[in-house]
């Protein structure tokens, strides 16, 4: 089983995307036909997330079964020490294992239904992300990811305790880190900075998301824990109302923001993309990283 970290050592840019777990049936022909149509353009990676609470956490442990059993694409799994004992967690990896899936993303994870709520564990659960990058570790020779947060965990004190808390995950045995969302290069470019000043070197993955509407920016708030610069929400703000303007100028930020990226010497850019494909291949082709037999 090829790891993520062979795929993402690489001399070449390249990227990974990230799909999340379908709701329903009609979701899932629509997640699959992104993953068919994204294929094709060789990610590095694919990872599916893992939906907290247990709503979703069968279709997310089927769903990358059957990437590693009918796709050509490299599988990561997503699994969260929410409501989960010792006990389920090892069930949940041995069963990863077992289709081949060999890329774990390890994750505390949010609390079910607020995700800025109080943290509440298990009573035979695991606390931090450090202890379940040990438990995967324990458990065979797995490839561990852990979540970066270039503005700081929201329940973090300050994003320099956050970095240390990453270092740590790093020395756990973790092998790299993919970012929460970021607006700017420059915020991603601060964290590896204080990250490899304390000592941490594996690489981590700057989170992309392109921003086709109103609501999707409004998400990256959501999901980044940050508010939107004030230089790209004058760019996006005033066309909040010409779908087609904004969509135009969302693509036009991220583009922007990953070709400044790549320039910095970061070479895998993963993209969030809500189950769509369009507008994550229209970046990677303005970026030259979609493949010549495709473009």
């Amino acid at each position: 089983m090829t790891s993520v970290l062979e795929r993402i050592n690489v001399a070449h840019a390249t990227f990974s995307v990230e799909f999340m777990p379908p709701r329903d049936d009609a979701d899932e022909q629509i997640l699959w036909r992104s993953i068919r149509e994204l294929e094709g353009l060789d990610p590095a990676f694919v990872s599916v997330t893992y939906g907290a609470g247990g709503s979703r956490r069968d279709r997310t442990i089927r769903t990358t079964g059957r990437v590693a059993r009918e796709t050509t694409l490299v599988p990561m799994a997503h699994l969260t020490a929410v409501d989960h004992s010792v006990a389920e967690l090892r069930n949940v990896i041995g069963w990863y294992a077992a289709v081949g899936v060999h890329n774990v993303l390890a994750l505390r994870g949010d609390p079910p239904g607020n995700p800025m709520g109080e943290w509440v564990k298990h009573p035979q659960g695991l606390s931090y992300a450090e202890d379940l990058v040990r438990l995967v570790r324990e458990l065979g020779d797995f490839c561990v990811g852990v979540a970066a947060f270039p503005y700081g965990h929201p329940r973090c004190a300050d994003i320099d305790t956050d970095a240390d808390r990453l270092v740590r995950k790093f020395r756990a045995g973790a092998d790299f880190a993919v970012g929460q969302l970021c607006y700017s290069a420059e915020d991603f470019l601060r964290l590896r900075d204080r990250v490899a000043a304390k000592g941490g070197d594996a690489p981590i993955l700057p989170g992309v998301m392109p921003l086709t509407t109103p609501k999707m920016l409004s998400k990256t708030v959501e999901l980044s824990g940050a508010p939107v610069p004030p230089h790209i929400a004058s760019r996006l703000e005033p066309l909040a109302d010409d779908p087609k303007a904004f969509r135009a100028e969302g693509i036009d930020v991220v583009t922007e923001m990953c070709q400044q990226l790549l320039a910095e010497g970061v070479n895998v850019l993963h993209f969030y993309t809500f189950n769509r494909a369009k507008a994550t291949k229209e970046v990677l082709g303005r970026l030259n990283l979609v493949p010549s037999r495709t473009a």
